[in-house]
C-alpha cells in the first residue's frame, strides 16, 4: 500500500525539483548565481536527446560573466536549491530536492576558449566525479541533501590548464521505470584551471552520452512496498568512466 501511496504522490512532487546556483572553491562560496549559468526553471529534462541536456537553457538574466579561478587539485562545489535563492518558504520539505528523487550526482568538464561566452552545445565533456549507490543503500542525492545541497569534488591534479565549463548533474530515478520517466537536472559553471597537468578524460557529447534505455536510466529503485531498493545492489552510473590521473 505504501508503494501505491508513493505513486499517487509523484504528480504532486512535480514541483519538488531543483536548480544548480552557487559555486564554492575550497569552501569559499562565490555567492548567488556568480560564475554559473542559472536556469530560471527548476523543471527537469527527461529526453536524453534533448538539445539542452548539456547545461539546460532559459538562464537567469543577466548571465554571470565571472570565470572562477581554481587550481588543479582544489575542491570545487556546486550548490543545488529548490528555487533560485534556495528554499521555497520557511518550511520547504523539498529543499534542495524532494527526498524521493534518489539517484546519482555527477560532474563533467569541457575545455573551451572562453568559459563566459562558450556555447553549451557542441562541447566535448569528460567525467571528473560520480557518486551513485553505496553499500548501505544510500544515494548521491541523499548525501547532497544532507550536505545542504552542496556536492564537492577535487579537480583532477593532472587536468590540463585552461578555461572549462563545469557541468553538474543530478539523475533522479524515482519514476525511471518507464521511458523518459528519468529526470535530469544540470547546471554549468565557468572556471579557469591553473596547473601543470596535460590530461583530459574520455570525452562524450551531450546529447549523445546517454541512451534512453541505458541500465542506469531505465531502472526501478523502489520495491513493491515502496521502499528504496539497493542495499549494495549494483547500479551502473551512466556515461564514461571518471577521469584518472
Amino acid at each position: 500500500m505504501r508503494f501505491l501511496a508513493i505513486l499517487a504522490a509523484l504528480p504532486a512532487l512535480s514541483s519538488a525539483h531543483c536548480i544548480a546556483q552557487r559555486v564554492r572553491v575550497n569552501g569559499q562560496d562565490n555567492g548567488q548565481s556568480v560564475g554559473i549559468r542559472v536556469a530560471t526553471s527548476n523543471n527537469p529534462i527527461s529526453n536524453v536527446n534533448d538539445a539542452n541536456i548539456a547545461c539546460k537553457s532559459g538562464f537567469q538574466s543577466p548571465v554571470s560573466t565571472k570565470i572562477i579561478d581554481v587550481k588543479a587539485g582544489d575542491k570545487v562545489g556546486i550548490q543545488w536549491g529548490h528555487i533560485i535563492g534556495g528554499a521555497q518558504g520557511g518550511n520547504d520539505a523539498d529543499h534542495p530536492i524532494a527526498k524521493s528523487h534518489k539517484g546519482p550526482v555527477l560532474f563533467y568538464m569541457a575545455k573551451v576558449d572562453n568559459a563566459a561566452s562558450a556555447s553549451t552545445s557542441g562541447q566535448k565533456w569528460f567525467k571528473v566525479y560520480e557518486d551513485g549507490l553505496d553499500s548501505s543503500g544510500s544515494w548521491g542525492v541523499d548525501r547532497m541533501i544532507s550536505n545542504g545541497g552542496w556536492v564537492d569534488f577535487n579537480v583532477p591534479t593532472c587536468v590540463a590548464p585552461g578555461q572549462y565549463l563545469l557541468r553538474a548533474e543530478i539523475i533522479a530515478l524515482h519514476s525511471a521505470t518507464k521511458s523518459q520517466g528519468v529526470q535530469f537536472y544540470m547546471g554549468c559553471a565557468q572556471i579557469n584551471v591553473s596547473g601543470s597537468g596535460t590530461k583530459t578524460g574520455t570525452t562524450v557529447s551531450f546529447p549523445g552520452a546517454y541512451g534512453q534505455s541505458d541500465p542506469g536510466i531505465l531502472v526501478s529503485i523502489y520495491d513493491k512496498q515502496g521502499n528504496p531498493k539497493g542495499n549494495g545492489s549494483p547500479y551502473k552510473i551512466p556515461g564514461p568512466a571518471v577521469m584518472t590521473c
